[in-house]
């Protein structure tokens, strides 16, 4: 394994829209939402086994999330859990452990990746990340992963790619033209049709002096709040640091930070059987389902006349349904919520209203 390469794992994130199985107190990096006996944060944190060593993984999550992550990832040294006082979004989180990581290796190569996706065909990810750490390790560059789109999806964002600027020694790494929001159906169409748009993973591979210099150049404001960290990190004034610079730094993604504004960004096109399981819809695609295409997770559920439905409940609880097709059906921890496929965006605004209407208890 190169000493060199290092793994950062986003894990703050709350995961609304997969409520009411996840909420506040044990989001859905926390739950093993596939029944397999892990949770999506252990199956993010052995992937990276693959690729880095146990000493260089990192985990970036919220303070009060701390101790999930000690009790899930117990190998992980304590030195490398790196608690935020507050959610900024994901260039805070990235530009604290790069500082942090190139304070203690000048030479690292980073990978970074969320603590909530699926990856099926890992043997294929592991391919694809340690070609990219081989180009980030020789050019400064900043590598996204991109995925071939399977359908003209409108909940994920697109990049546009052009055939790269240089000679590449992986013919699926080009240049990055463009990155696109969430499009609109016809767009998304379009996209899909024109053979040259990816989705974008929101999986980055660089070295730490690429993604510093590429902070300081684009976001200087950013840059400037964790630089000053250097004196700081790895010693007993790390925590009053960071409390403090969270206090006063910006809530923005590395998309706005800096991805859609340097030009030496990359994309490595790839199909490992990606889904950011952003929402039950999601799930659904990648789980098996019986002959009435409902994907059925609990083990005492019984359906009538139902069809493509989504049904996620716990073991010891006997469920029956009749009558339903394109629904989903979850309980957790004392809710349950019955809601139509096409209406699942809607579940942020249920969160929402729950918490007005009955406190913070459900949510």
């Amino acid at each position: 394994m190169n000493k060199h390469h290092y793994g950062i794992i986003m894990a703050g994130g709350v995961g609304t829209r997969f409520w009411p199985m996840s909420t506040t107190k044990h989001p859905k990096q926390f739950l093993d939402i596939f029944g397999v006996g892990q949770t999506l944060l252990q199956q993010t944190y052995n992937r990276l086994l693959k690729v880095c060593s146990n000493e260089n993984i990192y985990i970036v999550t919220s303070t009060s999330y701390k101790n999930l992550v000690t009790e899930q990832l117990p190998a992980v040294l304590k030195d490398n859990i790196l608690c935020e006082p507050a959610r900024k979004n994901t260039a805070p989180c990235i530009a604290y452990a790069s500082y942090k990581i190139h304070k203690r290796d000048s030479k690292a190569i980073v990978i970074v990746a969320p603590s909530d996706h699926l990856i099926k065909k890992e043997e294929t990810f592991v391919k694809a990340i340690n070609s990219c750490f081989e180009k980030a390790s020789k050019h400064d560059c900043l590598i996204t992963l991109g995925i071939k789109p399977t359908r003209p999806d409108t909940g994920y964002g697109y990049i546009q790619f052009i055939k790269s600027d240089v000679e590449e020694k992986d013919k699926r790494i080009n240049k990055v033209k463009t990155f696109t929001e969430k499009p609109n159906h016809e767009m998304a169409n379009y996209f899909m049709d024109s053979g040259d748009f990816l989705w974008n993973s929101g999986i980055f591979i660089w070295s730490t002096q690429s993604i510093l210099k590429a902070l300081e150049t684009h976001d200087p404001e950013l840059a400037n709040v964790f630089k000053e960290g250097k004196y700081h990190y790895d010693t007993a004034k790390e925590i009053e640091f960071i409390n403090k610079a969270y206090a006063t730094c910006k809530n923005i993604s590395i998309d706005y930070s800096v991805m859609e504004k340097a030009p030496n960004v990359y994309v490595r096109s790839s199909i490992f059987g990606w889904s950011d399981l952003g929402t039950w819809g999601s799930l659904y695609t990648h789980i098996g389902k019986n002959e009435q295409k409902n994907a059925l997770i609990g083990k005492n559920v019984i359906t009538y006349d139902c069809n493509n439905c989504i049904v996620h409940v716990p073991n010891d609880k006997l469920v029956v349904l009749q009558g339903l097709e394109d629904f989903i059906v979850v309980e957790s921890e004392g809710v349950l919520m019955i809601c139509k496929k096409q209406d699942e965006q809607q579940i942020r605004n249920f969160v929402n209203d729950v918490k007005v209407k009955k406190g913070e208890k459900f949510v």
